[in-house]
């Protein structure tokens, strides 16, 4: 999908006579720099992306780790006071 949106907006950028055979030097030049600005802003967007997703998982697990946590101590004082419950006086 994005390779023919990149390759539909650099057409009707750089492409002036479809009635014409050949592509004009300047027309191919042209194609070549929009394709290649679109490729590095693809690149630095996706390193961008990665480096946004790795921190909200990084804060994801903590969050999850931290309700694990507070689960263990509820469950294990719940434990002890069946515990004491049960124990005869």
């Amino acid at each position: 999908m994005l390779y023919n949106k990149i390759t539909e907006m650099c057409f009707n950028q750089c492409v002036d006579n479809v009635f014409n055979r050949d592509v004009a030097e300047w027309e191919g030049s042209c194609v070549d720099k929009c394709v290649n600005k679109f490729a590095r802003f693809n690149q630095k967007m996706m390193s961008v992306y990665v480096e946004v997703q790795t921190n909200i998982n990084a804060k994801r697990m903590q969050e999850a780790e931290a309700v694990a946590a507070a689960n263990a101590t509820a469950s294990a004082a719940t434990d002890q006071v069946a515990v004491t419950a049960n124990t005869p006086s």
